[in-house]
Parts: structure tokens; sequence; C-alpha cells
């Protein structure tokens, strides 16, 4: 192994960060910048793209500072971040606007219509891509500003991912790595663009737009002279393409393998699991990515994670949950142990987001509750259901996909929680396993990019090495049988009260 070091640049909706790791995936320094989001119209999401090149500008420079290391110590370079949306630069490689991001939903009635000239659009999209179509998706995006903003793609000369500004501002070179094209939507099968796609969504004269594709751990360029003097890094410093962040965390966790699960339980929560070939069950449900080295993973998201925890503790916790990091979820921990395995009796369903939720089914109109309250419960039973309703929530999305599973890696700001964890391991009945550290999309950014060099000979290799397991939870036969009562009940009554939700919306009541 070398000494020297990887550098993994991270780029967040809101969040951009750097850090720094050795050869083995080890961090040495980590620094952090935000990215200042504006929303024009209501239901907008966008980001000037030289606040997120100057972000990474910034956190680069302070990590270097932060390790006391020197930019010849770095010897290479990947990135990640968040995945679609639009980011168009012209011919100069300046920006044509300001960049649509991928939770913007501006695109949601022109997706409606295209559903009704084309009703088998949505089940094209899926048997191609994998995936549900989100309205922050690359295509629909360009449709909608091929009908609003025809301009700016006649001056645009390419569409690029976040990850992928930034990579052309370090290197001068414009491509799309595979995890990002197939998502547009794109191929699963082809790891790549689909152009029956691109002609459904009317696009198909902007496919000159699209960029070169490249695998992940491909070097695809060095650090430009006039960056290295504003980073600190050396110039010429190899720089691989990278993957789009839910990629990136399975390589980070050690998650690349065929039948691995991982879940990254964080403001929204991923539950995936990886496969050696493209899978479409559940149908119109979820989505498919491609990962670094030849696999595919099915990630099912239910867009309120710890968000369920964290509004309870501000409405019901006042001053008894302190905001300070593990010492909250202690805080919190302590109150929900004065209860007991089904929170005497509450069930809770985790769909705390006006999105409702989109997995292991898609209902906008769904909203969180708690069942069967008693006179007699207390703020503890009403603590526990909320952890045990987003593990039962963790269990609904692994139970859709049919694949029965050996562990779960556990990851994201709720695997701080001991409680958590074993709820998890109980409720899914499967070993749960924590990896010591926290970035880990940065980190398999970072271990791309020494596969892309020669460190590392595979990238199945990069991500098993040096990766530690911080707690392992092993499930207790007992509360497991308890938990599957519980989640017979959990499923039962999401299903009865689905037609009251769709009526509680017709009636604006919601």
């Amino acid at each position: 192994m070398t000494q020297e070091l990887l550098l993994g640049i991270d780029a967040g909706t809101s969040v951009l960060k750097a850090a720094l790791f050795d050869a083995n995936g080890c961090v040495h320094a980590i620094a952090a910048r935000r990215t200042e989001l504006s929303t024009p119209r209501a239901g907008w999401s966008e980001v000037q793209p030289y606040s997120a090149w100057n972000a990474c500008v910034e956190a680069v420079r302070e990590v270097l500072a932060a390790a006391g290391v020197h930019g010849q110590r770095i010897a290479a370079v990947g990135l990640t971040g968040n995945m679609i949306g639009a980011w168009l630069i012209d011919g100069a490689g300046e920006p044509v606007r300001d960049a649509i991001l991928w939770n913007d939903s501006r695109t949601r009635s022109l997706i409606e219509r295209l559903s009704l000239e084309q009703p088998d659009l949505l089940a094209t999209i899926f048997g191609i891509s994998g995936c549900v179509l989100e309205t922050g998706c690359t295509l629909p995006l360009l449709s909608w500003l091929a009908e609003n903003e025809p301009t700016s793609l006649e001056r645009a000369r390419y569409v690029l991912c976040c990850k992928d500004w930034l990579k052309f501002r370090l290197t001068g070179t414009v491509n799309l790595d595979a995890t990002e094209a197939a998502v547009l939507p794109g191929s699963a099968h082809k790891r790549s663009y689909d152009d029956i796609l691109l002609e459904m969504f009317g696009v198909g004269r902007y496919r000159h737009l699209l960029p070169p594709v490249v695998e992940p751990d491909t070097v695809v360029g060095g650090v430009l002279s006039d960056v290295a003097a504003a980073t600190g890094l050396r110039a010429g410093t190899p720089v691989v393409a990278g993957a789009g962040d839910v990629p990136s965390n399975a390589v980070g966790l050690g998650a690349v393998e065929r039948g691995v699960a991982f879940t990254i339980l964080g403001t929204n929560c991923q539950s995936c699991l990886v496969f050696d070939r493209p899978t479409f069950e559940p149908a119109q449900v979820g989505l498919l990515f491609s990962v670094p080295g030849g696999g595919w993973l099915r990630a099912m998201t239910n867009v309120a994670g710890t968000t369920n925890l964290d509004w309870f503790a501000d409405r019901f916790c006042c001053g008894d949950a302190t905001t300070d990091g593990e010492a909250r979820y202690d805080s919190l921990e302590q109150l929900a142990a004065d209860s007991d395995v089904g929170a005497h009796g509450i069930i809770y369903h985790p769909y705390l987001s006006s999105a409702g939720v989109i997995a292991p089914f898609i209902e906008p109109t769904a909203r969180a509750q708690f069942f069967g309250l008693r006179p007699e419960h207390r703020r503890a039973d009403l603590l526990r259901a909320v952890y045990e309703g987003v593990a039962l929530a963790i269990r609904d999305c692994y139970t859709a996909l049919g694949t029965p599973l050996r562990e779960i890696r556990f990851a994201g700001g709720g695997a701080r929680s001991r409680l958590w964890g074993q709820i998890l391991a109980d409720c899914l009945a499967v070993r749960v396993l924590v990896p010591a550290g926290t970035e880990f999309g940065a980190r398999g950014a970072a271990l791309l990019a020494g596969v892309g060099i020669g460190i590392h000979e595979s990238v199945s290799r990069a991500s098993s090495v040096g990766l530690e397991i911080a707690h392992v939870y092993e499930p207790d036969s007992g509360r497991q049988a308890m938990y599957n009562g519980i989640y017979q009940v959990f499923r039962l009554l999401r299903e009865a009260v689905l037609p009251a939700w769709q009526r509680s919306a017709e009636l604006a009541i919601q």
C-alpha cells in the first residue's frame, strides 16, 4: 500500500464535503461547505453552478490544511454527488442558466400530459431503466426546457449532472459516468442512454447535448494548473470519473457483491439490495442503479427517515432531548427504553412527507399516523412506536424485493442509534452491521479513484479493503416472533387506510 492519500469529493444537495482517505479507506480529514439553493418559483429547486464550484474549491483547500498535507501527497481525486437534474454549459464551458436539481418538480404537469398522450410512457420507462420516473430526471427537464426555455438549449453544448460539472471544472474534460447515464432515465442493460426514451420525451434532437459515457473508475484527466493554484492540489493529479451518490455509497459501504443489502437511514431512507443482473421487480416501484464493477442495485426509498424522530423530539420532547448529535439519540433512547417491544400496542406509519410514500408502493396522499392509542399510553410508548414504525417500513421495502437477506449494512444518521440498530435486527430477523465511519459516499469516490490509478485491482477489492465494523446487532428470536405479528398489522393498516388517505386529499383536509 502507498502512503499517498486519495481525495473524495461528495456534492450533496446543500452541503459539499471533501474527505482525505488512505489507500485502506481510512479517513484522515473532512471539510464541508454549504451551497446556497434557490426556489425561483414554487416547486423549483436550483443552484448557481459557481456556488457549487466555489464550495468545492474551499472544501478541498480546507481539508488539505486540516490534514496538514501538501497537494503532492494526493495520488488521485474521485467525485460523487446528487444525481440527475440539468447542469447546462455552453461551448466555452460557462453555465447557460442556474442548475436544476434532482428534487425540482416543475415537470409534473408535463409528465402528466405526456402520460395521457403516450399511455405506455411510464411502463416503457420502467421496462428500460428499472426506475420510476422522478420529476427532477434529466430527460423530462430537457423536455420542459425545450417548451419553456428553448434559447437555453440552443445556447447549450452539454447537459451535465452535479459531480460532472465539478469534474469539468477540475479537468476541462466533459463526460458522464455509467451510473448517471442509466437513470436520466436511460438503459439499465446498456448502462447508458436510450434513444427510445429520448424520443418519447420529444428531445431526440438534443441527443448531442449528452456527453460521452465512461465507467466510474476511468481516469478522465488531470487537475488543471489554475485549479491547482486555487485548491492546493498538484497540477496533473489524476481525476477519476466517479459515480452517483447511491452507487458511490455502495462502494464505500463494501456493498457491491450480489446479495449484499444496505440501508442508509438519513433524512430519507434508502434500502438497497445488490444483484448480478438488472432486476425489475417489484414493477413500477423503486430505482435501479448500476454499481461500479458490474452489478446492479435496487433501491427502495421511504422519503421520510430520521425526519420522523426529529419531528417527534421537536414537538413532544422539548428540553428532554438535547440537539447535540449522538447525545440526542442517547437521551431519546433513554425515554423510549421506558416502553417495550410493540410500544404497548401502538403502531406508527412513518409517511411523514407531503410527497406521501414511494416505496414499496406509490401513494402521494399517504400520511403518517399512530394507531391503537389508549388512555394509559405514555410519551415513551409513542416514541418507541416511531422507532419501530421506521424499522417496519424498511422491512416492508425489503419484503417487496422478494429476496432473502443474510445481513444488512446500516449507515446514515440513524445508524448512530443503538436502539434503532437492534430494533432493525429483530424486526428483519437478520444481522445488522454498522460500518465504522460516516462519509461513505466520499469514501466510495476515493476508493474508485484508487482503482482508477491501479492502487486497487478491482472495485470489489477496493470496496472491501480496510472496512471496519463498529457495531453488530444480532436478532433475538423472541422479539423476532413478536415483530412478525406486528408487521402483519402494520401491513393490514396501511392497506385498509388507503381509501381514507385518498378521500382526505379530495376533501383538502390533509
